[in-house]
């Protein structure tokens, strides 16, 4: 298999090569776009909807069946999505969004101005309009926000064949069909039966008798990382999610869960280089989205490295007397913001993943002790080692290099903290990012380096 670069790379040769195609046929005759795309998978069009100009984009959509645009549209980013359905009449929108899957639908109807939510919402049946206001009432990043209602239960003392006739039947108008969900007379969950049991199983036998009754679920409530580690855990295809009183509410697919995934490992990314999230994709977003992005932490880390000027400011006098250690400045600042980013990207992930809590603080913080300690020893020797192949004193090498086995350490137990604090106080650890972290460093490095050079050279060094 490809790696993942070469197939986004083929996802946009693909685009690219519909485009003049089915540009084409949209001026010349639509209606015979649709038997020209009919095998193509919705994903590449959606890529080709993305390519489109806004008004080639209108004839797109007019020119399919709504079935099929409901396909298309849920592979769009929010925001072309949102600006596709919004640019439609409501009637047409109620046509495609009725046609999607009742997550999808949902999150749509989110998206979308209240004046446009309404439009759509009244032209769309009954049944459909009270499941998108039983969905939105959850927020989006919960395991509310994430499930779908199109699940398939039945009671236990359902045979095992008529479970599978329910499963076939079923197949062409739910989301899944992984498993079926075993409910009380209050809708209560009782099991779970997988595809595989139920095939497994005789014909006259109950599902009871093949079902799990150890089953795996999260409250509605849960933060959409909780179920994310919950089906990562124990490898599930969809997890169910129940409310207050064990009833089933729903459930999450996996599909859904890698979509939180790559959200939340975009929005830690960015984070972590000091960058505040951007929906859109980089190549669409807008120039002032960008800029604003990024120019808070920047002038944030700006101020802050001032200190960094301050402090050598204070001990300038140690430079005019002792030049040669101005040259180890940049190597030593670095070397102690490396390791303190090294640290707060370790911490960051265990603190996702769910390897840390904050209760292991102390456990944390004695391993990055001895974890600094040993990565600030074989940099010292190093460190050591360069400065007496330049020629400099052994007061001066000895400073460098005992100056790097505290600063080593000093940013490992700074960027493995920031991240637990960050967590403590209810912040996103993410926050603690690369650039904060060398930030923080550079002005304990500094006065590190020259407190020990004080230390170690005495009375070479006199203050002005």
């Amino acid at each position: 298999m490809p790696p993942a670069a070469d197939h986004h790379d083929f996802a946009r040769d693909v685009a690219e090569f519909l485009l003049p195609e089915v540009r084409e046929i949209l001026h010349a005759d639509p209606t015979q776009l649709h038997p020209a795309t009919d095998e193509m998978h919705p994903a590449d069009l959606a890529d080709v909807v993305k390519a489109l100009p806004d008004t080639d984009v209108a004839l797109f959509i007019g020119a399919l069946p709504a079935e099929r645009c409901a396909e298309i549209v849920e592979y769009l980013d929010h925001e072309l999505r949102t600006h596709v359905v919004s640019a439609l009449p409501s009637a047409r929108a109620a046509d495609i969004v009725g046609e999607m899957s009742p997550d999808e639908r949902a999150d749509v109807i989110a998206e979308l101005s209240s004046e446009g939510a309404a439009a759509i919402l009244r032209e769309i049946a009954e049944p459909e309009r009270a499941e998108v206001k039983t969905l939105l009432q959850y927020a989006p990043n919960t395991a509310g926000g994430l499930m779908t209602t199109e699940y398939i239960s039945l009671p236990a003392g359902t045979t095992v064949q008529n479970a599978m006739a329910r499963l076939k039947s079923a197949a062409h108008e739910h989301e899944t069909i992984y498993a079926v969900y075993v409910l009380d007379d209050a809708r209560r969950l009782e099991g779970v039966a997988s595809f595989r049991d139920l095939i497994g199983g005789e014909s006259e036998q109950h599902v009871a008798d093949v079902m799990d009754r150890q089953v795996i679920s999260v409250p509605v409530t849960a933060d959409q990382e909780e179920v994310a580690r919950v089906i990562a855990r124990y490898d599930l295809l969809s997890v169910p999610v129940v409310g207050p009183d064990d009833r089933l509410l729903g459930i999450v697919t996996v599909d859904d869960i890698v979509d939180v995934l790559v959200e939340e490992s975009t929005e830690d990314a960015q984070k972590m280089a000091a960058v505040r999230p951007i929906e859109q994709p980089y190549i669409r977003a807008k120039f002032i989205s960008i800029f604003t992005s990024r120019i808070i932490w920047l002038a944030v880390i700006f101020v802050a490295q001032m200190f960094s000027g301050t402090a050598l400011r204070h001990y300038s006098y140690i430079l005019d007397t002792q030049k040669a250690l101005g040259y180890f400045v940049p190597l030593i600042i670095s070397a102690g913001g490396n390791a303190g980013s090294q640290s707060a990207s370790l911490i960051t992930r265990a603190l996702a993943v769910g390897e840390l809590k904050v209760s292991d603080f102390l456990r944390v913080v004695g391993r990055e002790v001895g974890m600094g300690l040993a990565l600030g020893l074989g940099l010292g020797v190093l460190g050591l080692g360069r400065s007496l192949m330049w020629g400099d004193t052994s007061s001066i090498a000895v400073t460098v290099g005992v100056t790097l086995v505290f600063v080593v350490m000093a940013g490992s137990m700074v960027g493995a903290m920031l991240p637990l604090v960050m967590k403590r106080f209810g912040f996103d650890p993410a926050l603690a990012s690369t650039p904060f972290v060398a930030t923080a460093v550079d002005v304990t490095g500094i006065v590190i380096y020259f407190n020990i050079a004080l230390i170690v050279m005495g009375q070479m060094i006199a203050p002005s």
